[in-house]
């Protein structure tokens, strides 16, 4: 699967668990951590948890994709899910307001097409 149909796939699921202010950037041309970064906001840690479980699950069930690396998994208000290529951030509004990365990757194009689909979930 390229990175980018799964950064997609990964903004489609997070919509359908109501995650606030998607966006994807392309990192391709400013940096060589990733291909793509998903940006995703929640309201509580319950449901920070609640988007990164469904992401998880349902990638692993219909893709046969797991992460490379989870951090920020309990009791968190930033959790990352690292697909090597595409690295998944669910963020509270605070953090996501504190740490920036949007702006902080300025340069990164962004990807708007994610919203094309509808996405199944079991």
């Amino acid at each position: 699967m390229e990175s980018k149909e799964l950064a997609q796939i990964c903004a489609r699921l997070a919509d359908s668990k109501k995650a606030e202010k998607i966006v994807i950037l392309d990192m391709r041309e400013v940096s060589t951590i990733a291909d793509f970064f998903v940006i995703a906001s929640g309201v509580a840690d319950p449901h920070l948890r609640a988007i990164s479980d469904l992401v998880q699950d349902e990638v692993k069930r219909q893709h046969r994709v797991s992460p490379r690396a989870i951090d920020g998994a309990v009791n968190a208000s930033w959790i990352v899910i690292d697909y090597f290529d595409v690295i998944v951030h669910v963020m509270s509004h605070e953090v996501r307001e504190r740490f920036d990365l949007e702006g902080l990757w300025g340069d990164a194009g962004r990807v708007d097409s994610w919203q094309a689909e509808s996405v199944k979930t079991s």
